[in-house]
């Protein structure tokens, strides 16, 4: 029997080594049938895990209850398996270079631990030739075998949406590659085992790899087309969203939106691209130009909800302003490497105080990565202007006229210090400063007709 029956009868084991938003609903897609270890170093995911709590959101608790994955921390328990999936982040130095370590210690982990047979598989993001020069040396050296010999790998990227429920991993068409051709026809099987929407063969590791880095850079790119629309609109004074509404009813307009650009794949996916042709000679100008775009997105942001202050004679010094969502992307716990936080930094270095909520969001996590304490709505009253800067299903529920009763209203004893009028003259209801509020909407989950109905200064990109 080769690898592949031997999975299939359950005498071999699968392994997925790193359990975030993409090795979790590998591995729970798999488990359903063959034996998977479940690894990462991380001890209190692990745990959770165990517990039957999801706490990436994926998959839900109630399906990690059921499962049948050996969940570990323990890199020992990787010995019992012969097919390993590596899917650990693959993010950005501070100066926005690869930051490798995180695939280069799991191929060291599965290194010490590897056995004749096996096949290694990254899904990872990586630049064209990180498999086959920085990991296969990694493996061989740990293991003391010969990669084509005594193991083999491959390359799948992974195209997991996180928070997406409809295009899931099963609903998403699979590219698969392979050292050579036994290789590639074992993993390829191995995966049509769980991709309902089927396989595609690429030619080698490395155009494995580069469809991946362009997939995430073309969409980056797009995307910054809109956001230089936006910026330009908004000098023009023109409305983005009904420009591209209008334009939209051309059949081969793509429909793109402007919006900020975080996360660990279109945030950082282009930066790979860009290093390895940087690597060899040729300086990228379309790409970093998106990137210089996109990054600076929530800078811009912020300076117009400082503008919108302005407008409605706020005081911005001292300003309570509440930002409505900060994960990276709409229905996902997930808030590492947001773009909301430049917003949120910028309104900061303006001396305004900033309150956040997020029903979606790790609420742990948050404080973690940037000491921002979420707050719950019962709390929040008599802000000075309100961002949502997230489009989290749950928002669309709120009505507008709902919000209005969050912003700063003048008392009766303000009314009377401010213009001097009597205790008697005051008895006449007064609950308004006559400022408009400032309702930043940047995905525009509003209809700003009925916004500015209601008298809101309302703005959005």
């Amino acid at each position: 029997m080769n690898l592949y029956e031997k999975l299939i009868s359950g005498s071999e084991k699968l392994s997925v080594v790193g359990l975030g938003y993409v090795g979790l609903p590998i591995a729970v897609a798999f488990s359903k049938h063959l034996n998977v270890v479940g690894f990462d170093t991380n001890n209190e995911k692990i745990k959770k895990y165990k517990n039957g709590i999801d706490v990436t959101q994926e998959v839900g608790n109630k399906v990690l209850e059921d499962s049948s994955i050996i969940f570990s921390s323990n890199e020992e328990d990787l010995r019992d398996c012969k097919f390993h999936i590596v899917s650990v982040p693959t993010p950005v130095s501070i100066d926005k270079t690869p930051d490798l370590s995180p695939v280069i210690g799991a191929s060291r982990t599965i290194g010490r631990n590897l056995v004749p047979g096996s096949i290694v598989v990254y899904e990872s993001t990586v630049y064209p030739g990180v498999t086959e020069d920085i990991c296969i040396p990694i493996l061989e050296t740990e293991s003391g075998l010969k990669c084509g010999e005594d193991f083999k790998v491959g390359y799948s990227p992974e195209r997991i949406n996180p928070g997406d429920k409809n295009n899931t991993l099963e609903n998403i068409v699979k590219v698969v590659s392979g050292l050579d051709e036994d290789s590639l026809e074992i993993i390829a099987k191995i995966y049509e085992k769980v991709i309902r929407a089927g396989v595609h063969r690429a030619e080698s590791i490395k155009i494995a790899e580069a469809s991946k880095v362009i997939e995430n850079s073309q969409r980056d790119i797009n995307i910054a087309f809109m956001n230089e629309l936006s910026i330009v609109f908004n000098k023009m004074g023109i409305d983005t969203q009904s420009v591209l509404k209008a334009a939209g009813t051309k059949w081969n307009f793509l429909n793109f939106s402007p919006g900020l650009v975080g996360g660990h794949c279109i945030g950082v996916d282009p930066y790979y691209f860009v290093y390895k042709a940087e690597e060899l000679g040729y300086h990228s100008q379309i790409i970093l130009s998106g990137r210089r775009i996109n990054d600076d997105m929530g800078k811009f942001v912020a300076e117009n909800v400082v503008k919108q202050m302005i407008n409605a004679n706020k005081q911005i010094k001292g300003a309570k302003v509440l930002i409505m969502g900060i994960t990276f992307k709409e229905n996902c716990p997930d808030s590492r490497n947001t773009k909301v936080i430049d917003i949120i930094k910028e309104l900061e270095d303006y001396g305004v105080e900033i309150i956040v909520i997020d029903p979606v969001a790790d609420e742990t996590e948050v404080w973690n990565e940037y000491n921002i304490r979420l707050h719950t709505y019962e709390e929040i009253e008599e802000i000075d202007a309100i961002v949502f800067a997230v489009p989290h299903e749950e928002f669309y529920n709120i009505k507008l006229h709902e919000i209005k009763k969050l912003f700063k209203k003048s008392s009766y004893s303000d009314l009377m210090h401010i213009t001097g009028i009597n205790e008697v003259a005051a008895s006449v209801e007064y609950s308004s400063n006559n400022e408009p509020d400032v309702l930043i909407d940047v995905k525009g989950i509003f209809n700003r007709t009925e916004a500015e109905s209601l008298e809101f200064l309302y703005w959005r990109l």
